[in-house]
């Protein structure tokens, strides 16, 4: 028994770990994650710029917001369209004797165009007016027999049934010339459609007919299909048919309602020249569903034929103009995001400021936020931070323009404007 009791004691269950090792482990995990708690923080905390930067000022150009006259302007591309294009067909068969234009000739109003062969017409004519002559007559001896019968009758010389036979010969006899009197007119007519006159003024097309050539009534026998003798198109005054976008529909019709002549001006395919300016006369009654624009007519006056039926242009319409409004030179604004901002420089450092950019035209832009005279940077966005130390550079600024003068406009200039608003879109980046 006393072997056995041995045993239990020897059996029996190991002491538990003491304290102070589980909290030696709690200690070590704390220590740990309070390690990757500060290497978190001192990674994400802003950090300061070197001292080389702070200290070391910055060269920059400079531009100065000024007031001025910007417009609001609405580009579309259009063509030019004539007012008028005549197409002159034959109406009577014949052969042409004579063209009596150029091609490309510009003729005025009534100008001859084209003789056809009118002898058969003549003699029609002829025979017309000899049968109007004699009905004439037969019609003037009725009504001198009218006056005798009456003068009879009066007497009681003849009977009234007599007289009134006499009325309604007369009566006949009238309808007998008016009839006549059409039938010359009608071939007066087939005279005068013999020799083709301009019906407006213009500039005459490429000649689709020679002398010889026999012409049926509404066709030309020179070419398989319908062509006409001439084709005329209307250029002085000329007009140019573009489309602007419902959403712009408000604002033009607004200043319609008001009596406003908005100004339009086209430029040549490539935007890089100005072909004409002339003044919007017409919209459209409807608004086209499939491309949500409405079409827009405006005339010129093309004294120098700069605008060429049919020709592609591009169109600028000024739907008004902001008077007395802050400009700056579009290149001294940034971009971060959706947040425009410039850096305006006062002693010596540039401060940041968020504006609101509106209408943009010629390299400038009309915007909220600053104050005409405000200095701005205009150049080493990349460099620039808030607070930053400047010097201004000496020499030839970067190029500015005067609020409110005229620039060359076209496609380059908004590709130059779109590289531009990327690049500082990037520096905005690197300065905030």
């Amino acid at each position: 028994m006393s072997v056995q009791t041995t045993n239990l004691k020897a059996k029996a269950a190991p002491p538990a770990p003491p304290k102070r090792s589980r909290l030696l482990r709690m200690l070590i995990w704390i220590a740990v994650l309070g390690l990757f708690a500060l290497g978190f923080y001192l990674v994400s905390m802003p950090k300061e710029a070197p001292k080389g930067r702070v200290t070391g000022a910055t060269s920059i150009t400079t531009v100065t917001a000024k007031k001025g006259n910007i417009g609001d302007y609405l580009d579309a591309i259009g063509t030019v369209t004539p007012v008028y294009t005549a197409s002159i067909f034959s109406q009577v068969t014949g052969v042409v004797t004579k063209v009596n234009y150029q091609e490309g000739q510009l003729i005025k109003e009534g100008n001859p165009l084209v003789d056809i062969d009118d002898r058969q017409y003549q003699a029609n004519l002829v025979q017309a007016e000899g049968a109007l002559q004699r009905d004439q007559n037969v019609l003037a001896q009725a009504q001198m027999d009218l006056q005798r019968y009456r003068d009879a009758w009066a007497r009681n010389g003849v009977a009234k049934q007599t007289l009134d036979d006499q009325e309604k010969l007369v009566l006949q006899e009238q309808g007998t010339v008016k009839n006549d009197e059409g039938a010359v007119q009608f071939d007066q007519l087939q005279v005068e459609y013999c020799h083709i006159k301009a019906p407006i003024a213009g500039r005459v097309g490429l000649r689709p007919i020679d002398p010889g050539n026999l012409v049926t009534a509404g066709t030309s026998s020179s070419s398989s299909s319908a062509s006409p003798l001439v084709v005329i198109t209307q250029i002085q005054p000329i007009t140019v048919v573009f489309t602007i976008a419902e959403d712009n529909l408000g604002q033009v019709m607004e200043q319609l309602r008001n009596g406003s002549k908005l100004t339009v001006d086209v430029y040549d395919r490539a935007v890089q020249k100005k072909l004409a300016t002339g003044e919007l006369i017409a919209v459209d009654n409807q608004i086209d569903t499939t491309t949500g624009t409405v079409k827009v007519r405006a005339s010129f006056p093309n004294d120098d034929f700069a605008l060429f039926p049919n020709q592609f242009v591009n169109a600028r319409l000024l739907v008004k103009t902001l008077q007395d409004v802050t400009l700056i030179p579009s290149a001294a604004i940034q971009q971060n995001g959706q947040t425009s901002f410039v850096y305006v420089i006062e002693d010596n450092v540039a401060h940041l400021k968020k504006i609101k950019p509106g209408v943009s035209d010629g390299g400038l832009t009309q915007v909220d936020g600053i104050n005409p005279g405000d200095v701005l940077a205009d150049s080493s966005f990349d460099k620039l931070q808030d607070n930053s130390q400047i010097t201004v550079a000496t020499g030839k600024p970067s190029g500015t323009q005067t609020p409110g003068g005229q620039q060359k406009h076209g496609d380059q200039q908004k590709q130059g404007n779109e590289k531009q608003g990327s690049e500082q879109q990037q520096s905005g980046n690197k300065g905030t």
